[in-house]
């Protein structure tokens, strides 16, 4: 794959990212919202606040020259890192959609965003994919 189109690959998944990240806040806010469980407010926040680092330190990571300290491998790493651990934060907010059983087992609610998990599923199944991607492009060098 040529430079520039990994480059490509790379910015239009950063900005996939970070649609992601803000969405989420913004789905997650009210205190009802889609799913048969409720998702802690630490949960949320360390999904947006990893989500916001991650974002600003990889937009660095890309964007600065290799001589800047920000364009260094350090930042790279910790940016890759944290992109990695918005992808788990948001896995994990995908359990309030797992069916729940027994007698005081919650009913699913739904709002005005869907009516199920689809969205969800697509947004942090596919913050996994991209931070795999961004994974494979910082180890072998490619941005």
């Amino acid at each position: 794959m040529s430079p520039e189109v990994t480059y490509a690959v790379v910015g239009v998944l950063t900005g996939l990212a970070a649609v992601v990240v803000v969405l989420t806040r913004l789905r997650l806010r009210r205190a009802e919202v889609a799913g048969r469980l409720e998702v802690g407010p630490a949960l949320l926040n360390l999904h947006t606040g990893a989500g916001v680092l991650a974002l600003v330190a990889w937009v660095a990571f890309l964007l600065a020259p290799e001589s800047h300290p920000l364009g260094g491998s350090l930042v790279g790493l910790a940016a890759v890192g944290l992109w990695w651990l918005v992808a788990l934060a948001g896995l994990l907010i995908l359990v309030r959609w797992l069916p729940s059983r027994g007698r005081h087992a919650a009913e699913e609610r739904t709002d005005s965003w869907s009516s199920g998990p689809g969205l969800s599923v697509l947004a942090h199944v596919g913050m996994v994919v991209g931070v795999g991607v961004f994974t494979w492009a910082y180890l072998f060098q490619k941005v």
